[in-house]
């Protein structure tokens, strides 16, 4: 039975191959229509169900592991050779399908998201109510918007590019759009997002105006790398970055003391304050438990399921000091006895930091899938200002330290203008120093992307890890569109 996804649109899901039905699909907050949009409550459900799509614990969404799957191209994350681990290896082999489950669980789930956003954008006019509260709605509209996009083109390039919030005939003809043209909506939704969007988090699960001048940066970092290639946009990048960081105490965003303390992932706690922007999650709602944590990242010997795990040049290439400590589990065995990393089945240490507080074995928790962390703020202005004009100044070399010194054994020198080191080498140390402190947080595959290093890296793999199954060439950087949707319209 083949979903059509952009059918998300109307919650309806039609049949090919001689076969025709109709499936139940919940539709909470799928509300349509300027009546039932009239009114302040009935634009904040239809809020709701775009919320929905970035998370749905099996389904849809970032409550699972899928978008950890789907970044296995990068030389931090690995699977199980074996085992039942076949969607996860095709991200680490190149070998990407049509029909794959991990991949189309973000591509459903972010248009599900875009459905739900383009309700409250189209109908919002209409709406009676608080104006300040309505401004509030429709920016963290447009803010989930452009976060399901940024997420669709970086993964699938080309895609369909909708702007409806209802069914209508013309979107089985959808045509693909380029990603210059979803990055021209990604950047206008998200200055829509900064002018309407408070300081404050209305919840720790929505975004605030620091929120979207942080992906806004971001978004601007990737426009520089390829495939765009406009590298005009890193002074954008830099200066937007460093609008997060002058203003971080006002969108309440701090670099946590310790690395450890980021990684406590303790199911009472709503998250922490390096979250940029998270997505809650709930033990004991339908549907809105966290999945990333747990089973999905323990090893067989603690009850695990093995799916993620950490490729070996990269585990012993990682820096010593409190951030290693906090970010690999190299002894396993939740008793008395224990045993090493070496000796396990796998042979590979795993993250500690997708481990619950207590070592709690389940795949169903009260934590959050953070999306971005402040220090990634840090970073990208850091890599930006080296990038563009003028090259590093001080404030890059100290952010780059904020990160650097808490991650690294004590008595680590901090970097200075006086090192010597070039623009391009400064950007470089930045890059690799991201990748140690967003190890296993789906962000080096888009790294290596945009840089177009992707070859590189996985050349430098440990011949005991997973291997492509033939030679990567640009079109590996990006996922085939879903056969669900291909084999449907013509057109993409």
């Amino acid at each position: 039975m083949k979903k059509i996804t952009i059918l998300l649109l109307s919650g309806l899901l039609l049949t090919g191959a001689g076969c025709s039905d109709y499936l139940d699909e919940d539709t909470t907050g799928l509300l349509y229509g300027p009546n039932v949009l009239s009114t302040q409550d009935g634009l904040e459900s239809a809020l709701t169900g775009a919320y929905k799509g970035l998370g749905n614990q099996w389904t849809y969404g970032f409550l699972h592991p899928s978008a950890n799957a789907a970044v296995l191209g990068a030389d931090d994350v690995t699977t199980h050779p074996a085992s039942n681990k076949a969607d996860w290896r095709e991200f680490d082999q190149f070998n990407v399908s049509t029909t794959n489950q991990r991949s189309n669980a973000v591509y459903n789930g972010c248009y599900k998201a875009i459905q739900g956003a383009n309700n409250v954008i189209n109908n919002y006019q209409q709406t009676v109510g608080t104006k300040a509260t309505i401004d509030i709605i429709v920016g963290e509209a447009h803010f989930i918007r452009a976060f399901s996009y940024y997420w669709l083109t970086r993964f699938w390039g080309n895609i369909p590019l909708i702007m409806a919030g209802e069914y209508s005939d013309e979107l089985l003809t959808v045509k693909k759009s380029t990603p210059q043209e979803v990055y021209d909506l990604i950047v206008a939704d998200l200055k829509v997002a900064e002018t309407n969007l408070p300081n404050a988090k209305r919840d720790p699960g929505r975004p605030n105006k620091g929120s979207a001048k942080a992906f806004l940066a971001d978004v601007y970092l990737t426009m520089a790398g390829w495939p765009l290639k406009q590298t005009d946009k890193y002074d954008l990048a830099a200066a937007k970055a460093k609008e997060v960081i002058d203003n971080a105490a006002t969108y309440g965003f701090e670099l946590l003391p310790t690395f450890a303390a980021v990684f406590e992932n303790d199911p009472a706690s709503p998250g922490t304050k390096e979250a940029v922007f998270q997505i809650s999650g709930y033990l004991g709602g339908s549907g809105t438990a966290n999945a990333t944590y747990g089973n999905t990242t323990m090893p067989g010997e603690e009850g695990g399921w093995d799916d993620m795990f950490a490729e070996l040049n990269f585990f012993r290439d990682f820096p010593a000091g409190p951030r290693k400590d906090a970010t690999f589990r190299t002894e396993f065995g939740l008793g008395a006895t224990k045993i090493t990393w070496q000796n396990s089945l796998t042979k590979h240490p795993y993250y500690q930091k997708w481990y619950i507080k207590g070592n709690i074995v389940t795949s169903s928790i009260s934590l959050p899938s953070v999306m971005m962390r402040y220090p990634h703020v840090l970073t990208v202005y850091a890599e930006a200002k080296a990038r563009g004009t003028g090259g590093p100044d001080q404030a890059a070399y100290d952010a780059l330290n904020k990160v650097r010194l808490r991650g690294r054994a004590a008595g680590t020198k901090a970097l200075a203008p006086g090192d010597g080191l070039t623009a391009a080498q400064f950007a470089d140390e930045v890059v690799q120093e991201r990748a140690w402190e967003f190890a296993c947080e789906r962000t080096r595959w888009f790294d290596l992307i945009r840089l177009e290093r992707v070859e590189e890296a996985n050349a430098k793999k440990s011949t005991d890890d997973l291997q492509p199954i033939k030679p990567i060439v640009k079109e590996n950087y990006w996922f085939p569109l879903p056969y669900t949707d291909t084999s449907i319209n013509p057109n993409l």
